[in-house]
């Protein structure tokens, strides 16, 4: 019997809502890493949101990728910001995931820690990692952003093991 090509697969499926329903059934499927991008408005008022699609696209020059909905709060910001610090989450921060994830929340306000980097940009605290990174393209995709951005500077030598996402809950590594 031949196989199908993923266009017909697509085809197969209908599209639209059942496809939709089977994308996030997937995804909840996969484990992710939990990660925290923030950026600056022109203002100065930080902003911030919990992101599980960071990827690393290229190692030189470094660049990685993460995905924003054209209807997110931090989208205004991130539509025009030149730099975004990114932050891997860790598993002693779930409280920190839940506000950067939560709508309406004060983000920046206690218990949160942050400082502003060297260019403005705020800079979580106590996280495993970050990476302070200067956007090269955003692409349109349906209703979200896909954003480029090459990595400046960081540090990977914080406390901690990573958060990750799994079945729509955080949760911890298992050695």
């Amino acid at each position: 019997m031949p196989r199908s090509t993923a266009a017909e697969d697509a085809a197969a499926l209908g599209g639209g809502e059942q496809a939709s329903r089977l994308l996030r059934a997937a995804f909840r499927r996969s484990a992710a890493g939990v990660w925290v991008v923030t950026a600056s408005a022109p203002d100065g008022s930080p902003v911030g949101f919990t992101a599980t699609s960071l990827a690393s696209v290229a190692a030189e020059p470094a660049v990685v990728s993460f995905n924003i909905g054209s209807s997110s709060s931090s989208w205004p910001v991130l539509a025009s910001a030149a730099q975004v610090a990114v932050h891997v989450v860790g598993e002693h921060q779930v409280e920190l995931a839940e506000r950067f994830a939560r709508r309406g929340a004060d983000r920046f306000a206690p218990p949160t820690r942050w400082h502003r980097g060297v260019t403005g940009v705020p800079v979580l605290e106590e996280v495993p990692a970050w990476m302070l990174c200067r956007i090269v393209a955003r692409v349109p995709a349906a209703d979200h952003r896909v954003v480029l951005a090459e990595v400046l500077e960081g540090d990977a030598s914080g406390p901690g093991r990573p958060l990750v996402h799994h079945e729509q809950r955080f949760a911890a590594l298992r050695d």
